[in-house]
């Protein structure tokens, strides 16, 4: 009885079979990267000022830990079955999004009332969260044909475009133009991909273009999103302004040269020139300390990151599972070109942080879940 027990734990299949173990390690290591740059960027000004200098390492570490958790419970569940559970994880990131509009539980954070305050000094970014039940809201609907055509029919696209338009208006109104901009580009890709008519593309698209003018005529846009934009076209306009962040941000890449200066030892990180340097110009941090090289191969990290997604997403011949997976590449592939490109002056600042590496719970949380959604659907594509 004892052998046939252990032959059958034998045959019983790992809780990692199936997972894509290139993808994990290059996600493993810019999370180790990413503490280490976030220390960094923080250390030194605490003790300074004789606050604990490893606050920001212990928060970091225990996000984390909490994303961990949380990929490893996206993994566990057949993403078919997560299909099911949709409707109720787009309602809850549409209370979410309304939540942080009510005075008294909203909290303003750089002119955007886009946080929920928790206990223990921690908050929570429901727009981060609503990326994802944006991205398999609309892959179901996307993926579920009550037609005999191969192609979404218009009825389809609609409601899907419902199901994104809903949380991109609450956003909106925060204003968090950034994940705006990131969930618009997630939203025409899974639509161009779903095998719709290209004229829904090039239509949204022209939507995009023209709303986006019109957002900064009718004041939707604030006026310091304006000056980001201003400082994007001209830095030096306002240097002492709108324009400083860049500046400095490009000072401190352009210091570190080839090898950098060395962990821990970038006079631009440790005098703080650069705010916000732990979360949305982590890369500054990379420049100056890692130099050209080191900001090289975190850069090689992403594409073994998009490039396995990729794979993932071809080799799946569930619609629903290639449409979700599609949906994380766009966002990942998006988000990192815009906060690299911001931290080199190729892109306007938008505010949005660098995937996996820089510090923010929420941003951590998303991301892990959409790693853990690509891991579900590599293991599972052959079902």
């Amino acid at each position: 009885m004892s052998q046939r027990i252990n032959y059958r734990k034998a045959q019983r299949p790992s809780a990692f079979a199936g997972f894509d173990p290139i993808l994990t390690i290059a996600v493993a290591a810019l999370l180790v990267i990413g503490t280490l740059l976030v220390y960094a960027a923080t250390r030194n000004w605490y003790a300074a000022n004789g606050l604990d200098p490893e606050y920001y390492l212990k928060r970091h570490v225990v996000n984390i830990l909490i994303g961990s958790l949380l990929a490893w419970g996206t993994t566990i569940i057949d993403y078919r079955l997560i299909r099911a559970y949709t409707p109720f994880l787009w309602i809850g990131g549409v209370v979410g999004l309304t939540l942080v509009l009510i005075p008294g539980i909203g909290e303003e954070v750089n002119g955007a009332n886009a946080w929920i305050g928790l206990p223990g000094g921690f908050q929570v970014q429901p727009a981060e969260l609503a990326k994802i039940s944006i991205i398999v809201g609309m892959s179901m609907i996307l993926s579920e044909r009550n037609h005999d055509s191969d192609s979404p029919s218009h009825r389809d696209v609609m409601q899907a475009l419902v199901i994104a338009a809903v949380p991109v208006l609450l956003i909106l109104a925060q204003p968090d133009m950034g994940t705006v901009f990131i969930i618009s580009i997630a939203v025409v890709t899974i639509i161009a991909v779903s095998g719709a008519p290209l004229r829904w593309v090039a239509g949204l698209i022209i939507v995009a273009v023209v709303g986006s003018f019109a957002a900064v005529q009718v004041g939707v846009i604030n006026d310091y999103q304006v000056k980001r934009l201003q400082a994007f076209v001209d830095p030096n306009a306002d240097s002492q302004g709108s324009g400083y962040q860049l500046r400095q941000a490009r000072i401190t890449v352009g210091s570190g040269g080839l090898l950098g200066t060395g962990l821990f030892n970038g006079p631009q990180t440790n005098g703080r020139f650069v705010p916000e340097q732990q979360t949305d110009f982590i890369f500054t941090v990379a420049g100056e300390q890692l130099g050209f090289l080191g900001c090289g191969f975190i850069i090689l990290l992403y594409l073994i990151i998009l490039m396995r997604a990729f794979g993932i997403a071809r080799r799946s011949s569930d619609p629903y599972g290639k449409l979700v997976c599609t949906g994380v590449i766009a966002w990942f592939a998006f988000q990192t070109f815009e906060n690299i490109g911001m931290t080199l002056g190729m892109m306007p600042m938008t505010g949005v942080p660098l995937p996996f590496l820089s510090y923010g719970g929420s941003s951590m949380f998303a991301n892990m879940i959409g790693f853990g959604l690509l891991q579900n659907v590599n293991a599972r594509h052959r079902g």
